[in-house]
């Protein structure tokens, strides 16, 4: 199966990975808290449909104490 975007070898793709990168740093930078911070990921990741960084965030917000209910109510 072939990669539908490699980040490192189009000039797009790199700076794609920038802004999420600052997008990240912003969200982390905030007063929110982790678990919350966590959530924002996961809707995001549900929307760019990146199954990787959905089951990451997912793991990270439950270590942050997250409530099973909430993480299952995220895309409503």
């Amino acid at each position: 199966m072939d990669a539908r975007l490699n980040l490192f070898a189009s000039p797009v793709g790199g700076q794609v990975l920038k802004y999420v990168t600052s997008a990240g740093k912003a969200i982390s930078g905030s007063t929110l808290p982790h678990a919350t911070q966590e959530l924002v990921k996961i809707r995001a990741s549900q929307i760019n449909g990146c199954g990787f960084c959905l089951d990451m965030h997912t793991k990270d917000a439950a270590h942050a104490g997250e409530t099973e209910i909430r993480l299952h109510l995220v895309a409503a």
